[in-house]
């Protein structure tokens, strides 16, 4: 089926919106396919739904190029790799941060066998608007808590855990992903600014991964050339609107004013649930259609796998999946 440009530029839109912005690109994605029929990675666009991340990966380097490559330099100097080879300072921040994103990390590892459960649950409306609701009340605690002091030199291997684990339970459409690790590094006693810093971080080994994966299967489904253009201004759209997303976050979490998110994820979680009552017979015929017709696929997929035929056409993804998993 093709991707038209219009179609591109919305879901481009709403996912570099909503990747950054604690509102839960996943959720807004799902219910803009199951309630308006967007196309997206139904019918055969699975490239274009990594091409979408990828476009939001880009806003984060672009946004903390700085504190990637002092990752990265730091990292190597303390393997007598790098520029700072030979130099005996005890702290290194952007070295902490790294080994901390790495133990945050690891807990995405327990999804794994559960990860294609928790895809199903995106193609349920009602599902999603109850945890668009539940991020609403986390982001209105969180603008309640009294921030910490902890930054990379005095941050803890329990405290990168806590947030990995609580980046776990997000991979769940509706609860958004760089929600639930702000407020987690906050409870931590991370300060603000770096609570934030350090989400958008996170997400990069998760994305990166996760995506590597996703586009390999993306090319033996097969992609369109006709559908490129498209897939590409989608994935600008998505960068740009990432970039913008994540300066207004840092700007909000300078001044601890997430109560405006948790009032949007209020309503926007009450409406899913109104218009999903509204359209239930429409909506509740089409998701036993998608889930019945996923299941079939991955079967199909596994077999072609056990017969060494390759993947071919995977099991269709709900728009905004997680994949490998990627929580959003």
């Amino acid at each position: 089926m093709a991707m038209s440009i219009w179609n591109a530029v919305i879901l481009g839109l709403v996912q570099g919106v909503t990747e950054f912005l604690p509102v839960s690109s996943s959720g807004h994605l799902s219910i803009l396919n199951n309630l308006f029929d967007l196309t997206s990675t139904d019918d055969g666009h699975m490239l274009f739904d990594v091409l979408l991340h990828l476009g939001t990966l880009a806003s984060i380097f672009v946004v903390y190029w700085q504190d990637i490559v002092q990752m990265f330099n730091e990292s190597l100097g303390i393997v007598n790799l790098g520029p700072l080879a030979g130099q005996r300072q005890r702290h290194y921040p952007g070295a902490r941060t790294f080994i901390m994103i790495i133990f945050a990390t690891i807990p995405l590892l327990l999804i794994l066998p559960v990860h294609k459960m928790i895809e199903t649950l995106y193609y349920r409306n009602v599902f999603i608007g109850v945890a668009l609701v539940l991020t609403g009340c986390m982001l209105f605690v969180a603008d309640k808590m009294k921030p910490g002091t902890k930054n990379a030199a005095s941050m803890t291997i329990s405290d990168a855990l806590i947030i990995g684990l609580c980046q776990c339970v997000a991979t769940i459409p509706g609860l958004s992903r760089s929600g639930t690790t702000i407020t987690a590094g906050i409870a931590a006693g991370l300060e603000r600014k770096f609570a934030v810093k350090f989400s958008f971080l996170l997400a990069v080994p998760a994305v990166l991964g996760a995506n590597i994966i996703s586009l390999i299967d993306a090319f033996k489904e097969g992609v369109e050339l006709a559908n490129v253009p498209a897939y590409l201004i989608g994935m600008v759209v998505a960068m740009v609107s990432g970039i913008a997303s994540i300066s207004l976050l840092k700007s909000i979490a300078a001044k601890g004013k997430f109560g405006g998110f948790a009032y949007y994820c209020w309503v926007m979680g009450v409406l899913s649930i109104i218009l999903t009552m509204i359209f239930r017979e429409r909506i509740h015929n089409g998701t036993k259609q998608k889930i019945r017709l996923f299941f079939k696929e991955e079967h199909v997929r596994k077999e072609n796998r056990h017969k060494g035929q390759g993947q071919g056409r995977g099991g269709r993804r709900p728009a905004g999946a997680a994949r490998a998993p990627y929580p959003a």
